[in-house]
């Protein structure tokens, strides 16, 4: 058990957050969220000890050991591959280091004997003649194979570095399991298996991540930064999320009855009650849903973008047909035909495909050789991957640059607009060019509704995006009436949105009317 007494932490006039008390427990997942810069990361390295908080105290159980994600790639460059995975066990390898010094001693002494046997029980207790053994699964499991278990980290691509630190901090069954971001550049099937790998995991787990389906899959608490307070309740990411809707939009009535009010949320918990993380704990958790009543919960203080896109001009019966389309180096002889109703998610091995093909299908590119028919209603909109000529150098304002993209020019009209994507009072008047990245996109969002194409295509829309932006976009897409080509690394943007996938690696490999999970289900089998 990890247990947070009274921890309070401030930098100079900034409160991350103050007398937090909380308890994580053996067999529970949690998903630590927030807004971006409320703490979450830092909180980790208070829970950790790798920051020291102002007052108040992190205690763990006696003899238990905490594991935590390493974030620094290069800080085993000069160790190997399997030794990296099994420093995720610290004490484990100082026993193995210091018997193999022992023994390689050629004036072995009575109390090295002594010694020995003492590090050989201890070396048993923790599970040392499987260690090896572990490691190596645990590698072979993430696609590192027995080729790599000798060759130095430092040799070793990023991408695969990731996969190896991640089997560092699983290693040696932690009692205490802290990873921060673990699915940020892992491909789909390694994500995949971690999700059933933390399923599995029967200690404690504390995650942060902007991954809302992997919060939804392993989590059965939410802890949530806001108020500059922690506050933990039971369920996953989309329980909390629809419970803070929930009471925001109880809150505009203050005059509705509480009977009212909390039989819709008992409604609302029952709904959810059956949607246990993990099956053995369902039942418990069910009964501690059905007691929980509408003071246990908080309205969130975080704003979530406005985001809609409606069009005027509606679709006929041609929509896009693509023949025989080849673009050297990038795609070769692809075909497909857009049907009313259809939202696409677009798929590959390599991005520069996708990118590609989007710039094709836009204009922005010429194809080598094939066909591209659009409808004669069809108007698109296109949100590129890479918005850099949108912002680079720009001098106008946010105002200004917004209404290059729109018919009506009137300042309040602009700023109604910017205002929905969370530009207001003085923001709207900053400098296109000193935005953020996640600033850019909402920026690109609101030029998107703007323009009110029937036809959208998004290529990676969610780089950069808090978990409140990409949820209101996700919102925005499942409500959209017109058809759609998506790309995105957000697993549940996929999996929501589109209802077809395609998937281009050289030529089309894959084109069913299925969602997202059910074409990962397919492709993995």
């Amino acid at each position: 058990m990890l247990q947070v007494t009274n921890v309070s932490l401030q930098y100079g006039s900034k409160k991350l957050f103050e007398d937090v008390n909380l308890k994580f427990t053996k067999g529970n997942c949690y998903g630590i969220i927030g807004a971006n810069g409320a703490g979450k990361s830092t909180f980790l390295k208070v829970l950790s000890g790798e920051i020291e908080p102002n007052k108040g105290e992190v205690t763990m159980d006696k003899n238990e050991r905490m594991s935590v994600l390493m974030q620094n790639q290069s800080a085993y460059d000069d160790v190997t591959v399997l030794r990296c995975v099994m420093l995720g066990h610290r004490r484990l390898v100082e026993i193995m280091d210091e018997k193999d010094a022992l023994y390689a001693k050629e004036d072995f002494t009575e109390a090295d004997g002594v010694r020995a046997s003492e590090l050989e029980t201890e070396f048993a207790e923790l599970g040392g003649w499987e260690a090896e053994y572990e490691a190596q699964t645990l590698l072979n499991a993430l696609d590192i194979g027995e080729d790599c278990y000798y060759t130095l980290m430092g040799d070793m691509d990023a991408k695969r570095k990731v996969k190896i630190l991640l089997a560092q901090a699983l290693f040696g069954n932690p009692d205490i399991l802290l990873l921060d971001e673990p699915t940020n550049n892992l491909d789909i099937k390694t994500v995949r298996w971690l999700e059933n790998y933390l399923l599995d995991f029967e200690n404690t787990i504390i995650i942060v991540s902007h991954n809302r389906h992997f919060l939804n899959k392993v989590c059965t608490h939410i802890c949530d930064v806001d108020y500059g307070k922690i506050n933990m309740m039971l369920g996953n990411y989309d329980f909390w999320y629809e419970t803070s809707q929930l009471l925001a939009r109880q809150q505009k009535d203050q005059n509705k009855k509480n009977e009212q009010r909390a039989k819709e949320l008992q409604e609302f918990i029952a709904r959810f009650a059956a949607n246990a993380s993990k099956s053995r704990q369902a039942t418990s958790r069910k009964k501690e849903l059905e007691k929980l009543t509408i003071s246990d919960f908080k309205p969130s203080l975080r704003k979530y973008p406005y985001i809609d896109f409606k069009f005027e001009k509606e679709i006929g019966n041609d929509i896009l047909m693509v023949e025989g389309l080849t673009k050297q180096g990038y795609f070769e002889n692809v075909s497909f035909t857009v049907q009313r109703d259809d939202k696409i998610g677009i798929v590959s091995d390599k991005s520069t495909t996708i990118s590609m093909l989007y710039d094709v299908l836009t204009g922005k590119a010429q194809p080598d050789s094939g066909t591209i028919r659009w409808g004669k209603t069809i108007s698109v909109s296109y949100f590129p991957e890479n918005n850099n000529e949108y912002f680079q150098g720009c001098e106008l304002n946010l105002v200004q640059w917004l209404s290059q993209y729109s018919n009506d020019h009137y300042e309040e009209y602009l700023r109604g607009w910017l205002g929905r994507m969370l530009f207001s009072g003085e923001e709207a008047l900053k400098q296109a060019k000193v935005l953020s990245g996640g600033e850019k996109v909402r920026c690109m969002l609101a030029k998107m509704m703007l323009e009110g194409g029937n036809f959208l295509i998004f290529d990676e829309p969610t780089n950069h995006l808090d978990l409140e932006s990409i949820t209101a976009l996700n919102n925005g897409l499942k409500n959209f009436r017109g058809c759609l080509l998506l790309t995105s690394h957000d697993q549940e943007l996929m999996n929501t949105v589109a209802n077809r996938i395609i998937e281009i690696n050289g030529t089309k490999k894959f084109d069913k009317n299925v969602t997202y999970d059910e074409y990962l289900d397919i492709i993995t089998k």
